[in-house]
């Protein structure tokens, strides 16, 4: 499975768009070893299950913001179309659950391998981003902690400073008689 598509190009195909972690059909269909219109037609045939929480449509703001990003547009000419390679159509993207459903549309062998490694990192990355988390809070519980200790320190040191200062010297009255 390892030589099918390492997990790190997987990973790097994971977006957050929307508050919601996807994959883009053009890179699912890439990694499926399908061309993105066959992908979306086999989807688009299986409507009923892919509601809103599956998969959606991108707008193109959210287009072009990935394709700042990230280089897709390529701007050489196909010798063989005389045409240019830019977007013709909005990408979809496919949550966790959505890509978990491609595997019961597209039956091929390669399609089932291919998910299960994408189902492999979507829970390695939900375990790292759980670990940060925890990492996150550790760290916030530690700062809490010292900040309590600085305070702490701070009045022992003080303290220390008024017991090593020399006693101030009272002013003693002179014995004897005073002129005024």
């Amino acid at each position: 499975m390892k030589a099918l598509i390492p997990h790190e190009v997987i990973e790097n195909k994971i977006y957050l768009i929307r508050n919601q972690k996807v994959m883009l059909s053009t890179h699912l269909a890439k990694l499926y070893g399908v061309v993105p219109k066959v992908l979306m037609q086999a989807v688009k045939r299986n409507a009923e299950r892919f509601p809103d929480d599956f998969m959606f449509q991108l707008n193109w703001e959210e287009t072009q913001s990935l394709r700042s990003q990230f280089v897709t547009l390529n701007t050489k000419i196909d010798t063989s179309t005389k045409r240019g390679k830019h977007i013709k159509y909005l990408p979809y993207a496919f949550t966790e659950q959505g890509v978990a459903m491609l595997s019961s549309v597209l039956n091929s062998k390669r399609a089932i391998q291919v998910n299960i490694a994408i189902m492999r990192a979507f829970v390695k990355l939900r375990q790292i981003l759980s670990t940060h988390k925890e990492l996150v809070y550790k760290l916030n519980e530690l700062e809490r902690k010292t900040e309590r200790h600085d305070h702490e320190i701070k009045v022992i040191f003080d303290a220390i400073r008024q017991l090593m200062a020399p006693p101030e010297e009272e002013k003693k009255p002179r014995i004897g008689f005073h002129k005024e």
